[in-house]
């Protein structure tokens, strides 16, 4: 039976096995399409971009640059691209499980990444407090104990600095998180969990570095190191993590197409305390990635600080798309808000951007060109497979249907509210909160009725509205539901990550206090999961694939076409992962 409860360690078979598989695995893609070798692959996730999204700045929209194409580099890619236009995200849309999905292949059934906030029946909490306030406690070794977990920026040593408080001359990484921040593994000495051991499933990095290829990653947090796993941090041989929840500083950097310089900060009268709540801040913070990926095509560290090869594996994310969609920025006079056009009730339903998210993608779109043409100059495109994606969408497309609970409805109650200290552990109404977006995760106290719970958040009785419609509920999933989706929930044997209790909003609740916001993330909803997958390679011809696919499945696709077995990956032995449809593999 699979050990859910303990932190994963390197099975001295399987690396030998990769050593074994390696050689003999020939990838059918060298005679399909008669091309060189794919010696290395860049992948790129526009969080939030939808398919509808690159539909339409690909095809164009005739309110916008007279019809044209408002992303020609995207659009070009597709020219050469297998466009996959029904893909789906993980479930829950969150950017950590949306991130470990792709790098693993696997689903949180397996992963046990649920969120980048969540719970854990076994773990213990970490020593100190974090950063976002999971409280330190005890932990009691060889009992299961249970902890919030978290792996944000609330692990950071600083997460205020830019480098998330590493040391001096440190721009960021694995460097930049407080071992005492981050939860135990009573099991394991008490041992903290690092990001890299917390995921359950072995990543593409994982199996490329212990082959020997060099790889590199840049995001948006020292935690979501995680895609190095497992073992001790390395298999990432360059991660580059510039914290986007810090505190705005001038950056010596111009962002692509936009031509903003972001010395000094380009909009010093918004929110300072996180680059997210900047039109104009976010594009700055993503350039420093985007930087870092032009500095690995041209053979060097992601900091230009001295040569490295180019790597087998490496990309990024952006996250400008993202605060595009959701964005209002109050501070502005006049207020500006992002989202997708509402003045004609169907421009929201046909997806066309407001002023502010074109920008947004018209920036995004700039870089990746400028990738592209770094690629063209070294001559190495032939050789590289460009996979463009999203870790997750964005709901709701049509903003007119938004609605913030407590927010907008201020007499309404997310589930959590509703269920109380009853119901729920001390951590998840006490500490860093519930795990709540447009999806309720729920984690009830040990000896809490499930069922009880369920009655209480479907009850018309003391209240009226019923609870169900005051926490705008869609669906509730639970007690045998549940195993249909993941592992049995609760203490070993039985998964001690599974939530026991899913509730599933209507299109367009938000369980969220902010009025700063038109859309968010995490839910099972189709603006939540259906995002972007594009796979591109010269010598491919356009096509569409309209066979439903999941983003997990671009992890085995990356190593097929590097020529390693995919087999090598947990996912694709536990749960059967294939390689991507309609690429001759």
């Amino acid at each position: 039976m699979k050990r859910f409860w303990h932190n994963r360690v390197v099975n001295p078979a399987l690396a030998l096995g990769l050593s074994l598989t390696a050689a003999s695995f020939t990838p059918a893609y060298a005679g399909g399409y008669g091309h060189q070798p794919i010696e290395h692959v860049l992948i790129i996730s526009i969080d939030g971009f939808h398919a509808l999204d690159y539909t339409n700045c690909s095809q164009g929209i005739s309110t916008i640059n007279g019809g044209a194409p408002y992303c020609p580099n995207l659009a070009s890619l597709g020219q050469n691209g297998v466009n996959y236009i029904t893909a789906s995200t993980s479930k829950p849309s969150d950017s950590f499980p949306g991130l470990m999905s792709i790098m693993t292949g696997a689903t949180p059934r397996t992963m046990g990444v649920y969120y980048d906030v969540a719970y854990d029946r076994v773990y213990a909490p970490p020593t100190v407090e974090t950063g976002n306030g999971l409280l330190g406690g005890a932990c009691t070794p060889n009992e299961n104990n249970g902890t919030r977990t978290e792996y944000e920026e609330g692990i950071d040593i600083d997460q205020t600095q830019l480098n998330g408080g590493a040391p001096v001359g440190v721009d960021g990484g694995i460097q930049s998180i407080d071992s005492q921040r981050l939860i135990r593994d009573p099991f394991n000495n008490c041992n903290p969990v690092y990001p890299w051991n917390f995921d359950r499933d072995n990543t593409i990095f994982g199996v490329a570095h212990t082959l020997g290829r060099y790889t590199a990653w840049s995001d948006k947090h020292p935690a979501y190191s995680a895609v190095s796993g497992p073992g001790d941090g390395t298999n990432v041989d360059d991660y580059y993590s510039p914290e986007i929840n810090s505190t705005v500083i001038s950056l010596n950097v111009t962002t692509p197409g936009t031509d903003i310089s972001c010395n000094p900060i380009p909009d010093p009268t918004s929110d300072l305390t996180a680059y997210t709540n900047s039109f104009a801040n976010i594009q700055c913070y993503d350039t420093l990635k985007v930087n870092a990926i032009l500095n690995e095509i041209n053979g060097k560290t992601h900091n230009g600080s001295k040569y490295a090869p180019v790597p087998a594996i490496f990309g990024m994310n952006f996250q400008a798309v993202s605060v595009g969609q959701k964005l209002i920025e109050k501070t502005l006079s006049p207020t500006v808000t992002g989202g997708y056009d509402t003045s004609v009730a169907a421009n929201a339903v046909y997806g066309t951007p407001t002023p502010s998210l074109l920008e947004e993608i018209k920036f995004v779109d700039a870089a990746i060109g400028e990738m592209i043409t770094n690629l063209q100059n070294r001559h190495l495109l032939n050789s590289t497979l460009v996979i463009i994606t999203a870790k997750h969408g964005q709901s709701p497309i049509d903003s007119n249907r938004y609605l913030g609970i407590p927010a907008d409805f201020t007499t309404g109650e997310p589930p959590s509210s509703i269920l109380g200290s009853t119901y729920l552990p001390d951590s998840e109404i006490n500490q860093i909160g519930p795990t709540e977006d447009d999806i309720s995760l729920l984690w009830l106290s040990p000896g809490a009725s499930v069922t009880d719970a369920v009655n209480l958040l479907e009850s018309s009785s003391p209240v009226n509205p019923p609870n169900s419609n005051i926490a705008g509920i869609g669906q509730i999933f639970a007690g045998p539901a549940i195993p249909l989706l993941y592992d049995t929930p609760g203490v070993p044997p039985n998964d001690p990550r599974t939530p026991d209790i899913i509730v599933a909003p209507n299109v367009g609740v938000t369980y969220s206090g902010s009025t700063k916001k038109l859309a968010e993330h995490g839910g099972f909803a189709h603006d939540d999961t259906n995002v972007m997958l594009l796979v591109s390679n010269p010598s491919f011809k356009a096509s569409t694939v309209t066979l439903p696919v999941e983003t997990r499945q671009i992890a085995p696709t990356v190593l097929a076409f590097l020529g390693l077995d995919p087999y090598n990956l947990d996912a694709v032995q536990i749960e059967g992962t294939e390689i991507l449809p309609g690429l001759g593999i």
